[in-house]
């Protein structure tokens, strides 16, 4: 099972969350992704350069307890990767 990971010392907000995503969640784009929560949902989903649509992963969240002070909109991503059949969430 393919393994991604996303540090939370290297964001401090959502805008800075969104870069971290796309840049270990995607590969290949020669377009950026949006920097809104339903492009994340899209690229959890897959299809753009690291997993397949479908194809299952585990995403494992580095430093998350800094993520979850620092971010409000925590509990929100937390569900919409929760709702993800493919994603098994990591929280560290």
């Amino acid at each position: 099972m393919l393994t991604i990971k996303i540090q939370g010392n290297n964001f401090s907000n959502l805008a800075d969350f969104f870069d971290e995503v796309e840049r270990k969640m995607t590969k290949g784009l020669d377009w950026k992704i949006g920097q809104n929560l339903n492009a994340f949902n899209d690229v959890l989903r897959g299809g753009f350069g690291i997993h397949d649509c479908d194809e299952d992963y585990k995403l494992i969240w580095e430093n998350s307890q800094k993520s979850k002070s620092e971010l409000q909109e925590f509990t929100t991503i937390i569900e919409m990767i929760n709702e993800n059949e493919c994603a098994k969430l990591e929280l560290r």
